[in-house]
């Protein structure tokens, strides 16, 4: 280990959880490997091996074809992901900080020439690398086997698993899981509390970023004329991957109302009030062209949620060993 990036608590650090690095290591090349088997079956049995009704015998490792399982394997792998910085965030609060802090074997690294300061600092550095390095060869492996099924049935840019993905966010999201699981690591100081806090705090954030992400940037408005039919407009102008917030109708006035009082067909045979008479159609739109825009600003909020937890940490840290 000549590394200077391995030198003292660093390389302290990776020896001492060398058997996880490993095993995660080894699932994500088992990861690529099953991807790229799917990928290039996918590309060599494209099409249904049989066409039938109910159980068929002729299939794709049960599957209809090798597309459907890859689509299938897509949908699991982005819900796998999204549980990633919850995953990680347990991992740095428990074995990483709240074992030693438990076990009083952080003492130990603070009389060799290891300040608390430099100690905390090593194993935050050490696991944001290994954390950031990871999480990007798991999306590179994500955009490997989705990379012609985007847009397809649970699979849309907009859809949760797959829009952190895609995206630096989930990148964001794991840096916060290392600074929370650090800050509940040296809160507590008990390994299984520690996990458990950490999980339901990161999860918690997921949730609720998730939840508004789409009201962090305004929305595009289209709209039109009334179409006469039934409905009372025809939304043709609305780009088919767009993700729609609000949809319906309006009279002269611009007023917004509930879709299919008194459209143009209801006009002819009962009459309506003027402010209830359909004129236009709208929709509040984000198009896929806000799909950057909502990603970066989620990804700012995230880091600054990420370093204000850091900063917490070592302050924690101070009061303790002061």
């Amino acid at each position: 280990m000549s590394s200077p990036l391995l030198r003292g608590p660093r390389w302290a650090d990776v020896r001492l959880h060398r058997t996880a690095l490993w095993t995660a290591g080894g699932l994500i090349v088992l990861t690529a490997a099953v991807t790229g088997y799917l990928r290039w079956a996918a590309s060599a049995y494209p099409v249904p091996t049989a066409d039938c009704y109910g159980p068929c015998e002729d299939t794709f490792l049960g599957f209809a074809s090798a597309m459907d399982l890859l689509s299938s394997t897509m949908e699991q792998g982005a819900a796998a992901l999204l549980l990633l910085p919850v995953l990680i965030g347990a991992f740095v609060a428990g074995p990483v900080i709240g074992r030693e802090m438990e076990s009083g074997a952080y003492k130990l690294a603070w009389t060799q020439s290891v300040s608390p300061a430099r100690w905390l600092a090593s194993k935050l550095t050490t696991a944001a690398a290994l954390t950031v390095g990871g999480a990007l060869v798991l999306m590179a492996v994500f955009q490997l086997g989705a990379w012609n099924l985007l847009g397809r049935w649970n699979l849309s840019w907009t859809d949760r698993g797959v829009y952190e993905a895609i995206g630096p966010v989930l990148v964001a999201y794991c840096l916060l899981a290392v600074a929370v699981g650090a800050l509940a690591g040296l809160l507590l100081r008990r390994t299984l509390l520690g996990m458990a806090a950490t999980g339901v705090v990161t999860g918690g954030i997921l949730f609720a970023l998730g939840s508004v992400r789409w009201h962090l940037f305004p929305v595009t408005t289209v709209s039109g004329p009334a179409s006469g039919k039934s409905t009372g407009y025809t939304m043709h102008d609305v780009p088919v991957d767009s993700l729609i917030m609000d949809m319906g109708v309006h009279n002269a006035a611009g007023e917004r109302f509930v879709t299919g009082q008194c459209s143009p067909a209801q006009m002819a045979d009962f009459p309506c009030p003027s402010d209830t008479r359909v004129t236009g159609w709208y929709a509040d739109i984000h198009p896929h062209s806000h799909f950057w825009y909502v990603q970066l600003i989620e990804t700012g909020i995230v880091l600054a949620l990420a370093a204000a937890a850091a900063y917490a940490a070592f302050r924690v840290l101070r009061r303790r060993t002061a």
